[in-house]
């Protein structure tokens, strides 16, 4: 059971056999309602579009593809690879499959302090935590977990590109010897911010730079060589967009 409505669905069909895709229909009606009031109508149409197309199918191909009887673990990681691949495309036109991002959406209104992201994860798990109740046995939920990181990752990669790179703040004494560096060796830019040390009143600039993962290593030496007394941080990015990177998506409309 991949959490959310499927889930539920799956785990309403082992139990009493109703079609999974009808039953994903059905919870999700009154859900696709309550976006409708509170989320707006665009999102929720769009929504419900690709609720019913994806329902519909599962319920039209069920009678032809049979239940696969090999490796657990198989399914776990290429229905994942496919989950991932089909929700990344979703996401990235502005829609959902419902479910659980609706209801973890109608929670954020009232809860806060907590990233969606969590209360989707909230919601799957609870999802995942029955399925081992209902299928009276804990592997069938690790499965799902490996199933949801897997789907997940993938997931993430499509919506946020394959440009993740890293961010590098530098602080140092050389600040345009090491600039000038950067930018004759790695080719990359480097942008200058004004700042203060809280503790010596000095004015200073602090070096920004943006690079791919790949280039981190290089950078960091190139730095260290320069200025070995530099203090460094290293942020993790999901997306770097503009020149030398990712080009910017086209707006349309």
């Amino acid at each position: 059971a991949p959490g959310g409505v499927t889930g539920v669905a799956t785990l309403v069909n082992y139990l009493w056999g109703f079609p999974i895709g009808t039953m994903i229909i059905l919870i999700n009606i009154p859900l696709l309602l309550a976006a409708w009031k509170v989320l707006g109508r665009g999102f929720t149409i769009r929504t419900a579009i690709v609720t019913v197309a994806s329902a519909v199918i599962i319920d039209a191909l069920a009678p032809f593809v049979k239940a696969f009887q090999g490796d657990t673990i198989l399914v776990a990681l290429f229905g994942g690879v496919l989950a991932g691949a089909g929700l990344g495309l979703i996401y990235m036109r502005g829609a959902t499959t419902g479910g659980s991002e609706i209801v973890a959406r109608l929670l954020e209104r009232k809860l806060h302090h907590i990233p969606i992201g969590r209360l989707i994860l909230l919601v799957d798990g609870v999802v995942v935590a029955a399925s081992g109740f209902v299928y009276g046995n804990v592997e069938n939920a690790l499965y799902a977990m490996v199933l949801i990181f897997v789907s997940t990752s993938i997931m993430d990669a499509l919506v946020y590109g394959g440009d993740s790179g890293k961010m590098l703040l530098v602080m140092t004494k050389k600040e345009q010897e090491v600039a000038d560096e950067i930018m004759r060796v790695m080719k990359r830019g480097v942008t200058m911010l004004n700042a203060t040390g809280a503790y010596t009143g000095g004015e200073r600039r602090v070096l920004l730079v943006a690079v791919r993962r790949s280039e981190m290593y290089q950078l960091r030496t190139l730095v260290q060589d320069l200025d070995e007394a530099a203090f460094m941080i290293v942020v993790s990015t999901d997306e770097v967009l503009g020149e030398g990177f990712k080009k910017l998506p086209e707006q349309k409309g």
